[in-house]
């Protein structure tokens, strides 16, 4: 049995999807906090919150790998994660995988101190694991390209560094194909897209679909924290994402691209002009 968190998401509905592709319906279960959204996933179902501890004891009964997802709350997620990783040692969980954050050991990365705690956890748990240290999906910028096609202004503070970005398709299939292969016990696997672009390039693929010049204008991190709170982001959380940008601008975590996410899925990675051209689109 496969049980993957967090279902319903963005990333873990289309786990879901690629998993149908490759075992029976009845081998998958969706663990998740609202049962009623996940009736169209075509699997078992089963609640689970990662604030609920026993909760995630009984939906990863009898499982024999489960994919850890990792939660959306800020300040909550190491927390929620180790209740799910005791959770499936109490169970008796064969492996369990867990979708991390780039070079999450390296202290690099603000947004990635969560899940270097819950790698922590983990390592120490006993349990077999896979870690899967995702890096940036190109959905994470689709307000920003639209946004852009729609101004004509594509803003950023990252400087001229670059990101080796992916579709979550992309990402979703490498977990697929860990969560239903063999060899991938006690490893972690750096994920990252084929091709590292920088956000002048954005721009000009967003003016080529858009058919409107767009350009790129740098912000400094003070500028670009003052406008996601002015887009309502918490300042603190506002700081966590112009650090990416600072992280960016210099280089060394999100432009790596080693081929391993192609490697896994067995085929290049969406370019981010294909992804940029489909969300204009639509």
């Amino acid at each position: 049995m496969i049980v993957i968190t967090g279902a319903t998401g963005g990333l873990g509905a289309l786990v879901v999807e690629s998993l149908l592709e490759r075992v029976p319906a009845d081998q998958v279960a969706a663990a998740v906090r609202s049962p009623e959204k996940a009736s169209g996933l075509g699997v078992r179902v089963r609640a689970a919150d990662y604030s609920d501890p026993a909760s995630l004891e009984r939906a990863f009964a009898g499982a024999d790998v489960v994919l850890l997802i990792s939660g959306n709350e800020f300040g909550k997620r190491a927390e929620q994660h180790t209740n799910a990783i005791n959770a499936a040692v109490k169970a008796g969980v064969g492996r369990l995988v867990y979708t991390s954050a780039p070079f999450a050991d390296s202290g690099r990365l603000a947004l990635a101190d969560e899940h270097k705690a819950t790698e922590e956890v983990l390592l120490a748990s006993g349990l077999t694991y896979t870690i899967l240290r995702n890096a940036w999906y190109h959905e994470n910028y689709a307000q920003a390209i639209t946004g852009a096609a729609g101004s004509g202004v594509l803003t950023a503070s990252a400087g001229d560094g670059r990101v080796a970005s992916a579709a979550r398709a992309d990402y979703a299939e490498a977990a697929a194909v860990v969560l239903t292969t063999e060899g991938h016990d006690n490893k972690i696997y750096e994920l990252s897209g084929d091709t590292a672009w920088s956000f002048a390039e954005l721009a000009e693929e967003i003016s080529r679909a858009s058919g409107r010049a767009v350009a790129y204008r740098n912000l400094t991190t003070e500028e670009h924290i003052a406008q996601l709170t002015g887009f309502g982001l918490p300042e603190p959380v506002a700081g966590v994402f112009a650090d990416v940008d600072a992280n960016i601008a210099k280089g060394g975590v999100l432009d790596h691209t080693p081929g391993v996410l192609r490697e896994l899925i067995g085929h290049p990675t969406r370019p981010i002009a294909d992804y940029v051209s489909g969300l204009l689109k639509k």
